[in-house]
């Protein structure tokens, strides 16, 4: 149920039937006729663009199509009236009936009202999160992880038929650092005193002895013993060797590695899994750049591209302002993103042969095309911005221009606690990872607040602020609206125990007690839910649903307030049984969009607040 919808459909009706009768010409192009609602609500309930648009194709000046069409409107049933406004544009009134139609719709449908068939079922892949698999989720991953799935949950209301998808990057330098730490903590199980984790000699010298690219082990944290201990169950000894004095002593690198890379995976990504679900994200694939590697999709999209004389052998030049003396030139396989908007072209294979992390990206997302994706959604850190032209250009070649690569920055998130920074470190394992920051202020109010901005602006996140009860805090205004319509019902209850508030004596109700001004904003701002959907859809800002739940929750607020300070206006009238169920009927309507809304977020709407 859209209302805005439904008058547009009228409003094209109109149009068609004045076409009909000669009014105006033939083949006159409707897509930009708008419904909206107006700057000033005084102006009217709805607004339409409609004789700014098609005055040019009716040969007409827009104030002179506007009369004609202001005339016509009425004899719409949802019309009362409409009248012209600065140079063509024309604010409508609408049936009182309208409103109490939207309010029973509301009723009827419970939290499915705002759902939408805007997508058609169109296929969308929304790729979120997608952290190195080398340790917990920290508060760096959780605005990104709760981006994509409020705009997944967003979409898929919206009419979408959505894939959430994490891209397991396990085939790099950060998986070998991984792998060279688990061993380490194998080595420790074996041996704590011989190989104890603060032991920084031993690594040294281990490091040095091993090979280790790096010199040093990058991952410290204790999260990486249970991956040791599922090593040692898994291999027991096999990779160690003993001395004739029975210690212990690590044997070469080509022996353990690949194993411990593959337990590592497993068991990071088992964490990785398990602290998104604490905050209620399940994904629906996980694509491992590992297996698309050895299953030849890279070979396979590279020699695709070369036939489409995408890929050549050249030197790039020179990084700006880097000396000449630092530049090596050498001849590389290089991608021509530039035939696609990017900077410069980009290289596919590393001096060693092996392929770049962007060769295996291409060959995924050309992957996500051939599972039917035309359209693809990313959602990553600021910090790969500079990624996104190159990423974009390789979607585009790889599905010859089939398919469209829209990408999603997010700032980081400086986390708070009253007022003062807190650190994290992933090196040395003492971060705040997601579970811990679930911990502390609970699932719905992590996930509501990082909403509350655009995703590329910066956002502080304040554990002490994000708790309090104010109506500065958007997650707690919020939550106290859903929570005040279930007191309201009791009070209800306890004031007119006989009164039938069932839904359908809700439903059934005389909303003519509906009249004040503040109940008509409400009913107006409800209507506005369906289109509100549709729009942060259309432009992929789940954000838009905080600010619309946020101003829906003060205005039932004031609404109620308003009660206290004039008897007349107050929602439970004993000795006025139908304007108190009118009124129910109101607060229950607004109950149903609050839950509609928090759906969409992944949020759970609270009954009562502490």
């Amino acid at each position: 149920m859209n209302i805005f919808r439904d008058v547009k459909t009228d409003l094209v009706r109109i149009l068609e039937t004045m076409v009909a009768k000669g009014i105006l010409p033939d083949g006159l192009d409707l897509s930009r006729v708008t419904v909206e609602s107006p700057k000033e609500r005084a102006h009217g309930d709805m607004a339409t663009n409609a004789a700014m648009v098609l005055c040019k194709q009716a040969g007409m000046k827009p104030r002179d199509l506007a009369d004609i069409l202001a005339k016509a409107l009425p004899d719409s049933d949802l019309i009362a009236s409409a009248e012209i406004a600065g140079p063509g544009f024309i604010n409508m009134r609408l049936m009182e009936s309208v409103w109490f139609d939207v309010l029973r719709g509301i009723l009827r449908l419970n939290t499915a009202y705002g759902d939408s068939d805007m997508g058609t079922g169109t296929k969308v892949n929304v790729e979120y999160v997608s952290a190195n698999p080398t340790g917990p989720l920290h508060i760096g991953h959780a605005r990104g992880a709760v981006v994509g799935d409020a705009l997944a949950g967003l979409l898929l209301k919206a009419g979408y038929d959505v894939c959430k998808e994490y891209w397991v990057n396990d085939a790099g330098s950060q998986i070998d650092s991984l792998g060279w730490a688990v061993y380490w903590r194998y080595l420790e199980l074996l041996d704590p005193k011989a190989y104890a984790i603060t032991d920084e000699d031993a690594i040294k010298a281990f490091t040095v002895e091993m090979g280790a690219p790096d010199r040093e082990l990058e991952y410290r944290g204790e999260y990486l013993i249970p991956a040791a201990q599922a090593v040692l169950d898994t291999f027991g000894e096999s990779l160690i060797s003993r001395g004739a004095d029975g210690a212990v002593k690590p044997v070469p690198v080509s022996q353990w590695l690949d194993p411990i890379r593959l337990v590592a995976v497993e068991k990071m990504l088992d964490l990785i899994k398990a602290d998104l679900a604490v905050m209620g994200i399940v994904q629906d694939v996980f694509t491992s750049e590992r297996d698309i590697i050895q299953s030849g999709k890279v070979d396979s999209v590279l020699s695709y591209l070369k036939e489409k004389d995408m890929v050549y052998r050249g030197i790039l030049e020179p990084p700006k302002g880097q000396k000449l003396d630092d530049w090596e030139p050498r001849e590389q396989t290089l991608f021509r993103s530039t035939q696609f908007g990017d900077d410069v072209d980009r290289p596919l294979q590393k001096s060693d042969g092996s392929w770049t992390y962007f060769a295996s990206d291409i060959a995924y997302h050309r992957e996500k095309y051939l599972r039917g994706f035309k359209r693809q959604i990313n959602v990553w850190g600021a910090d790969h911005g500079g990624y996104v032209k190159r990423m974009q250009a390789a979607v585009q070649a790889a599905s010859q221009g089939e398919a469209a690569l829209t990408i999603k920055l997010c700032q980081m998130v400086r986390l708070l606690d009253k007022g003062e920074p807190m650190k994290m470190s992933k090196r040395a394992g003492n971060f705040v990872t997601l579970r811990d920051l679930e911990a502390a202020v609970g699932k719905d109010v992590v996930r509501f607040y990082l909403l509350t901005r655009k995703p590329d602006a910066p956002l502080d996140f304040d554990l002490t602020a994000v708790k309090e009860q104010s109506r500065d805090n958007m997650v707690f205004y919020v939550q106290y609206a859903h929570a005040r319509t279930h007191s309201v019902f009791r009070m209800a209850d306890e004031q007119m125990p006989d009164l039938d508030v069932s839904d359908a004596a809700l439903a059934a109700a005389d909303l003519a007690a509906l009249s004040g001004p503040a109940e008509e904003q409400l009913l107006r701002l409800m209507a506005e839910w369906p289109r509100i959907v549709e729009s942060a859809a259309e432009a992929e800002e789940p954000h838009r649903i905080a600010y619309y739940l946020y101003d829906l929750a003060s205005t039932f607020h004031g609404w109620w307030t308003q009660g206290r300070e004039d008897t007349a206006l107050r929602v439970i009238h004993p000795e006025e049984p139908d304007v108190t169920q009118a009124r129910l009927a109101l607060v229950m309507a607004v109950r149903i969009v609050i839950a509609s809304g928090l759906s969409v977020f992944g949020v759970q709407p609270r009954n009562e607040l502490n």
